[in-house]
């Protein structure tokens, strides 16, 4: 790839992220695994693995179902290519409730995707979601909480 092609899939990369977290915004869970490649991997904020997009759908219907799931607020901290045909993107997400309000520091999370290019479109190989817990170092929990309300006051304003 082109250095300039590399700066395009790295904001293909984002969007992939982006549209991610807004079909889970949206609770729309054919929508966010139809994001993932056919041995995508998602593991969840509780450690849950699942494999494949319609095992993914199937374990999303149900908690969309059941719970009004928190909004997620993010900010991608780095996307960069892993070769020619694969991405890395790094990024910090919140949860906001649906009603509205302050972000959930319990909820707050690293998140990373590896995509992959592959039928002349970029799909989801392994979506991860890391509780920050930042145990014994208050500051910087601190910090990750006013930088991720920063941007869902942004979003919301």
């Amino acid at each position: 790839m082109t250095e300039l092609a590399d700066s395009d899939a790295m904001v293909e990369v984002s969007g992939l992220y982006f549209a991610l977290l807004e079909a889970w915004n949206r609770q729309d869970a054919s929508g966010m695994a139809a994001l993932f490649a056919a041995e995508g991997v998602q593991i969840g904020f509780d450690g849950t693995q699942v494999v494949g997009p319609e095992l993914i759908q199937a374990h999303l219907e149900p908690i969309f179902r059941d719970h009004p799931t928190a909004r997620f607020v993010a900010k991608v901290r780095d996307c960069r290519p892993l070769g020619s045909d694969t991405a890395l993107l790094t990024a910090i997400a919140g949860m906001v409730p649906r009603t509205g309000g302050p972000i959930n520091p319990q909820a707050n999370a690293v998140q990373t995707v590896v995509a992959s290019y592959k039928d002349r479109r970029w799909a989801v190989e392994l979506f991860q979601n890391t509780p920050a817990a930042f145990h014994g170092r208050d500051e910087d929990r601190d910090r990750l909480i006013a930088e991720l309300q920063a941007v869902a006051d942004r979003r919301d304003g």
